[in-house]
């Protein structure tokens, strides 16, 4: 009697089958994020270029210097953007944040770097890809009304526990909201 699963293939064999669609798999992603390195290098989106050195010794991680765009309030503010792949990619989305000493005061940026954008979330698609998560961000800035500080939740807890009233943590909470 044949071992396997009803399939006439051994059990050696059925392995063996699945380690190759697990290869081709990884190939297929490979080749999606080279193809999109390559988009990246070539035709950019305006104020974007792909920091060649963090592409060297990995394909997974990428940093994406960014300049504010003219008009906006951002003009002449220098970014960098950090891009982490799963192996997943291009089914789940990749990490997006803004990296290094200049992260952008805006209301759907945390002080940490992390993005608030649904794109990157639960709106993600396999058919997006880098240079539309890029154009996504810097229509986000560009949008833009007034610099903001997006306060993180957890920030807004530990001010509730520490304030002595209710009043004093809506004056504290209103005080971390100025604008810029």
């Amino acid at each position: 009697m044949t071992e396997g699963r009803g399939y006439g293939l051994g059990k050696s064999e059925v392995t063996r089958n699945h380690l190759i669609d697990s290869e081709n798999n990884i190939l297929d992603e490979l080749k999606r994020l080279q193809k999109e390195l390559l988009a990246l290098q070539n035709d950019p989106p305006p104020g974007m270029t792909l920091n060649e050195k963090s592409v060297q010794n990995s394909i997974t991680q990428w940093i994406v210097d960014m300049e504010g765009a003219p008009g906006t309030l951002y003009e002449g503010e220098k970014f960098q953007l950090l891009f982490k792949f799963s192996s997943r990619y291009p089914f789940d989305s990749p990490q997006v944040m803004f990296t290094g000493e200049n992260i952008p005061v805006h209301p759907h940026v945390y002080s940490n770097g992390h993005i608030c954008l649904s794109i990157l979330t639960e709106d993600w698609s396999p058919a997006l890809s880098v240079q539309s998560v890029c154009l996504s961000i810097i229509s986000m800035l560009s949008s833009c009304k007034e610099k903001m500080i997006l306060v993180d939740a957890t920030v807004l807890i530990l001010l509730a526990e520490d304030s002595p009233t209710e009043k004093m943590s809506t004056l504290i909470i209103q005080s971390l909201n100025f604008n810029l």
